[in-house]
């Protein structure tokens, strides 16, 4: 039993280990697609596949370094008809 888990793990192993990494290239017989009206160039793959901003905001607000009390709100009434 032990044995053929091994094996399993390492023909997994084996398989995930086989992909070769090299350039992007549009498939044979295929272009790029085209060049988009306000561009100047036709882009490249890394630059298709890159993330605009939108996709991935940077954090721009700083995580609570230390607890403070709140600050007594005066529009944080009960709603009406509940007794106070």
């Amino acid at each position: 039993m032990a044995g053929k888990s091994l094996k399993a793990a390492i023909a997994v192993l084996a398989l995930g280990a086989c992909g070769k990494a090299e350039e992007l290239r549009p498939a044979a017989g295929k272009a790029l697609p085209v060049r988009p009206a306000a561009a100047r160039t036709t882009p490249t793959p890394d630059q298709l596949l890159a993330l605009p901003a939108q996709a991935r905001p940077e954090r721009i607000d700083e995580p609570l370094r230390r607890s403070t009390e709140r600050q007594a709100d005066p529009f944080d009434l009960p709603p009406p008809g509940t007794p106070q």
